[in-house]
This record gives structure tokens, sequence and C-alpha cells, in this order.
């Protein structure tokens, strides 16, 4: 489930990042009542580029993450093999 919301939040971000004119024009009409009154400056579409391209590079570390990381199960089975192993190798005298 993490895995699929870091893949949507990155196409997300990658859509921001190409078009950021159309992501700032959908938000403007969403959210002010006037919108074909609102004129963005021209630093908004950068600040939408760079805010989209910096969803990209954290959806992909994030999911890198995912994909590296080892299941639970795996790691508790190989800790109780470990285990058993070393309760092989110690000695106990029993009287």
């Amino acid at each position: 489930m993490k895995a699929l919301l870091l893949l949507v939040a990155g196409i997300g971000g990658l859509v921001q990042t190409l078009a950021p004119r159309a992501i700032v024009r959908a938000w403007t009409k969403a959210l002010y009542r006037n919108a074909g009154d609102a004129e963005p400056r021209e630093w908004v579409y950068v600040a939408a580029r760079a805010e989209g391209a910096v969803i990209v590079l954290g959806a992909l570390v994030g999911l890198y993450g995912v994909a590296t990381a080892e299941d639970d199960e795996t790691v508790a089975a190989v800790e109780d093999e470990e285990a058993v192993d070393a309760g092989d190798r110690i000695d106990v005298a029993v009287e």
C-alpha cells in the first residue's frame, strides 16, 4: 500500500513538473471565486515546477526504500535460525 501511495505521489509530482501552468490554473479555479481575474506572477510557475521535482525525488527515494527493505517475516526467520545455531554451539552442563 505504501508503494502505491508513493507511486501516485510521484506521478502527480511528475505532472506538476512537466505542466506547471495547467496545475496552477486548476488550483486557481478551485480556490478563487473569480479565477479569471487572478493573474499569477511568473515565479509561481517556477515554484510549482520545483515543488513537483521535490515530490518526484521524495517518491523515488521512498520507493527505493520500500524495494530494498527486507520482509519482517524474513528477518524474524533469520533471527530464529541464528538463535538455534547459537544454542547448538553452547555446551550446557546438566547435573
